[in-house]
Parts: structure tokens; C-alpha cells; sequence
């Protein structure tokens, strides 16, 4: 199979070039674009996720080898989520290249976190299955990069978590507005609304501006992931 310029490119930019050409063009294809000759990546993302879980516990495992199961699990998570998938996605430009139907192309279907992710994943597993687990590994840990290491940080900061998710959508920086204030003046107890800027909005209530930031925050990316 020959492909596209624009796959050619991607090719190149990813650093990986595809043995079998069909493997990556599956990759790449949506569900509103498959056919009985186009087949979807699916299948792909499902494999995708497991070699992605693989790759990605054993290297927490070796940065940290006193870490509990309890202390792994939260940082697992947060590296393997669709959201931190999409965010690896885009800065591969696959989006660009994704094949989609229409009516997903024009509701903004190379933007969407869940299909970002999905063929994030599905790419995963086109690596490994035309090279092998060693060839998958080594792109996941080159793309993934230092998220492996800052781990811990993307838990415990919801700020900076919101901040990366808005700055991928083309969104500028997330603002935090004092809405309310009650309570004595020794033990105030703030109300601050998280907002970005295509409107929407999270509120929370709680003991200390800066930490009651981080639970609007942590609200705000809990409503961006159920609107996906």
C-alpha cells in the first residue's frame, strides 16, 4: 500500500516508518468513516489500551522502585487517561490527519478528547504489531517524555492539569474569580469559580483561596471530561 503525502509527513514526523502502510492508515480511521473495505480503529484501540497500560506501569515501576501499589495506581491513571492520550496526540498532529465522515469532521471531530485518544491508542498498537513490544515501547516512552516523571505533580495539581487541557484546546489561561465570601474574617470561607475562555465554568466552596482554586479546577476538568 502507498500512502498519502499527508501520511508520508506524519510518518516523519512521528519518527517511525510504517513496514506495513495498512496498519497505520487503520490507525488513523474512524468509526463514521469505515467500510468493508476501510476497516476502523477499533480493534486497534482496543489492543492499543493494554500495550499503552504495559508500557507504562513498568516504566513507573523502574523511576521508582520504593513506590507502594497505592502510590503507582493514581500516577497509572493519570498517565493512560484519554485526556493525557489526547494531549499526547496533539502534539504529534494527529488530529490532522485523522479520516472521519463529515458530520464528525464539521462537529469538530479532530478536536474531541475521547477520539483523539482512541487513536492515540490505536496508533500504540499499529507500532507494536508491525515491530514488535521493544519498537512500542521506545515510541510511547519518546512521546510520553517527562509526563512519566511529572506524574505525581499532574494528581496532586489540578491547576496545572486544567492549564495544559485549555492550552490544547487553544484555549488562553484559565481565570479564578472570587465569587463570594462568608464566614468570621479568622477563618473565611471562599467560593471561587474556575472559568475558560469558550465559557464554561466550575464553582466550589472551601477554606482558602488558593486551595479552594484547585477544587474549582479539579470540578471544571471533571465537567470537561463528561462533555467529551
Amino acid at each position: 500500500m502507498r500512502l498519502s503525502a499527508e501520511l508520508k509527513a506524519f510518518e516523519a514526523q512521528i519518527g517511525y516508518t510504517f513496514q506495513r502502510k495498512e496498519l497505520l492508515v487503520r490507525a488513523v480511521t474512524h468509526a463514521s468513516l469505515s467500510s468493508a473495505t476501510r476497516p476502523d480503529n477499533q480493534r486497534l484501540e482496543f489492543l492499543g489500551d493494554r500495550v499503552l497500560g504495559l508500557i507504562i506501569a513498568q516504566a513507573m515501576m523502574a523511576a521508582d522502585k520504593s513506590a507502594s501499589e497505592g502510590q503507582l495506581a493514581p500516577r497509572f491513571n493519570a498517565l493512560v487517561r484519554k485526556e493525557t492520550c489526547a494531549e499526547v496526540a496533539r502534539s504529534i498532529g494527529l488530529g490532522e490527519v485523522m479520516k472521519m465522515g463529515r458530520s464528525e469532521m464539521m462537529t469538530g471531530g479532530r478536536r474531541k478528547d475521547a477520539l483523539l485518544g482512541d487513536a492515540m491508542e490505536a496508533l500504540i498498537a499499529a507500532v507494536f504489531l508491525d515491530s514488535g513490544f521493544d519498537e512500542a515501547r521506545s515510541f510511547v516512552l519518546r512521546l510520553w517524555g517527562e509526563r512519566v516523571d511529572e506524574a505525581e505533580a499532574r494528581i496532586h495539581n489540578p491547576k496545572s492539569a486544567l492549564q495544559e487541557r485549555a492550552q490544547a484546546l487553544g484555549l488562553g489561561l484559565p481565570s479564578y474569580i472570587e465569587v463570594a465570601r462568608s464566614g468570621p474574617d479568622h477563618e473565611p470561607l471562599f467560593t471561587i469559580e474556575a472559568r475558560l475562555e469558550d465559557g464554561r465554568t466550575a464553582t466550589a466552596t472551601g477554606k482558602g483561596k488558593r486551595a479552594t482554586e484547585a477544587i474549582a479546577a479539579e470540578a471544571l476538568l471533571a465537567r470537561m471530561e463528561k462533555e467529551q
